[in-house]
């Protein structure tokens, strides 16, 4: 989401936890060998594991029937380590996803529970090899929860206290009362304040009135005090679709290109409803009102060059060439990898300066003519948002501090490489085509140099306050920074960088994302991650390791 404010621009979006409890047993395997050495990165809040990697160990044979075991048997030899006291694996850690990615690794995602309640943001991703081996294990887990006095308390309030206590405080700050897109939920978690584990009941309210929001609520579960609160956006209303035959239209863009246009015939009338991607793109007509979807868009002839039709034509064409980055890069098939419908709403509101996606779709204002032309007209500001989807299906990096840094960097950085691959006016500047229309040469933010509107280049020079949730969009700087470094080479603050191009740093950061990356990483797991990950790719005396470190030396991540 692109705020409206032109010192300020800010972004606001949804993140998904996967929440849920199963179990398993465990089995014998083969321990680390005294001689070989695993390299850990210490996480300097829990003094507790963030990544480790090596040859930790090794079941052979068995892996190919049952390789969470090993991971299970891994953790339970390493309670110590890991700060699990007394609970077995099993117990401790769920299952969410397994799979065999590309390179033959066997692929598993987990979430931290304790006496059935998940922790929230606790996740965890481990990686075992074609031998049988397992290389990383990747995400913090919340430490010491058997001697937490908090967490092994009966919670004092119900969820709907809890809800009721985070309630009147919102209306409080929106001045009135939000009219819901959906019934707000309460859900017991144990979350970490200041380093100590509390239970608590994470509330959430989605709504588009007043304003588009989604607010998250962190209520003590013992006495009603909300611990901490944060904006994000959550799902919308499904859309009508129609029924018909698959035509190609044209129209003109908000910059003045004709685009073809893959619609529907239905009726004697066209429709902006490409069935040709996935589960099909679908482009909205808001009508100027704070409302989503509104109407499937419809036109009678199929050419769309009319002033108003411009920001339906790009949402329309914009949406469907990012999914063909994802899809013909990456071979991933919509956001969720499994052809999830993609929808847009455009016309929404008036003069509204902003573009978000909502956790089921893009809603594309118009902006004031001032600081924003339509927002549609621009690929990356598309691709970014759509990015958030990605990362909400794969790391669900928590939208706050470092975990949201990364995640807001990571749309910048899909964004600007679909723009290289669509050879659409690429750079390495964010939003640069439908910003302040009336200033050249300016842009919401920028990877080579994010210093230019601002932003820090160094972890030196990172923000530490709470405001934008802890600097997600200003920290983000120096994650692009480094991403820039990494394709395109230079000298930053004394260390030079090899660059391996755009490409490479796309499959680089794709298998970072999807694979290594967990709910709360930090800046320093995010570099073990994206190291592991080009080793994965290119082996680890590769160029591209070499280049991974150096961009990240370039900008002060240890």
């Amino acid at each position: 989401m692109i705020k409206g404010v032109v010192r300020v621009k800010k972004r606001l979006l949804t993140i998904g936890l996967v929440l849920g409890l199963s179990s398993s047993v465990s089995f014998p395997y083969h321990t680390l060998a005294a001689d070989v050495k695993e390299k850990i990165n210490w996480n300097a809040k829990t003094n507790t594991p963030e990544f480790v990697s090596g040859n930790l160990a090794t079941a052979k044979g068995l892996v190919a029937q049952n390789p969470k075991n090993l991971v299970f048997s891994y953790f339970n030899e390493n309670k110590g380590l890991f700060k699990l006291g007394h609970q077995e694996a099993e117990k401790a850690l769920v299952v969410k996803e397994e799979r065999v990615d590309d390179l033959g690794y066997t692929f598993l995602r987990l979430q931290q529970t304790y006496k059935g309640v998940p922790v929230y943001g606790g996740t965890i991703t481990a990686h075992i090899n074609k031998e049988g081996t397992l290389t990383a294990v990747s995400g913090t887990l919340l430490p010491n929860l058997e001697t937490s006095k908090s967490v092994n308390k009966k919670a004092s309030i119900t969820a709907t206290q809890a809800k009721n206590k985070a309630e009147k405080d919102l209306k409080g700050l929106l001045k009135s009362s939000p009219s819901y897109e959906k019934a707000p939920t309460s859900n017991l978690v144990i979350v970490s304040k200041g380093g100590t584990p509390q239970l608590a009941y994470a509330v959430n309210f989605n709504f588009l009135s007043p304003a588009p929001g989604n607010w998250t609520y962190m209520v003590d579960a013992r006495d009603g005090k909300i611990i901490e609160k944060f904006n994000e956006l959550d799902q919308a209303k499904q859309g009508p679709s129609v029924t018909g035959t698959a035509t190609t239209g044209s129209g003109k863009g908000v910059l003045g290109a004709t685009r073809t246009l893959n619609t529907t015939f239905s009726s004697n009338s066209y429709y902006l409803q490409d069935s040709t991607r996935g589960n099909g793109i679908f482009t909205y007509d808001a009508k100027n009102r704070q409302q989503v979807p509104g109407a499937l868009w419809v036109d009678a002839d199929n050419q769309l060059f009319t002033t108003y039709d411009a920001p339906a034509v790009d949402a329309h064409y914009y949406v469907g060439v990012t999914y063909d980055f994802y899809k013909n890069v990456f071979g991933r098939n919509s956001y969720d990898n499994k052809g999830a419908t993609l929808k847009s709403t455009v016309h929404y509101g008036r003069s509204y300066n902003n573009a978000f996606w909502n956790g089921s779709q893009m809603v594309y204002g118009d902006g004031d003519g001032q600081t924003f032309v339509p927002l549609s007209g621009a690929l990356d500001v598309t691709a970014h948002e759509l990015t958030h989807a990605v990362t909400e299906y794969t790391a669900g990096l928590v939208y706050q501090n470092e975990s949201g840094a990364i995640n807001e960097a990571v749309s910048d950085i899909f964004g600007t490489l679909a723009e290289i691959w669509a050879n659409d006016n690429p750079d390495w500047e964010i939003g640069e085509d439908v910003y302040t229309p009336k200033i050249s040469g300016d842009a919401l933010r920028s990877m080579s140099d994010p210093t230019k509107y601002g932003d820090p280049d160094h972890y030196s020079k990172r923000y530490t306050g709470t405001q934008d949730n802890g600097g997600v969009h200003t920290n983000s700087g120096i994650v692009n920074k480094a991403a820039y470094l990494l394709s395109q080479g230079g000298t930053h603050y004394g260390i030079t960088v090899q660059g391996v191009g755009s490409d490479k740093l796309g499959k680089i950061l794709y298998r970072t994302l999807t694979q290594y990356l967990t709910a709360n990483a930090t800046f320093s797991q995010l570099r073990s991650a994206t190291v592991q990950a080009a080793t994965d790719l290119y082996g680890s005396g590769s160029q591209e390791v070499k280049s991974v470190n150096q961009a990240f030396d370039a900008v002060g991540v240890k």
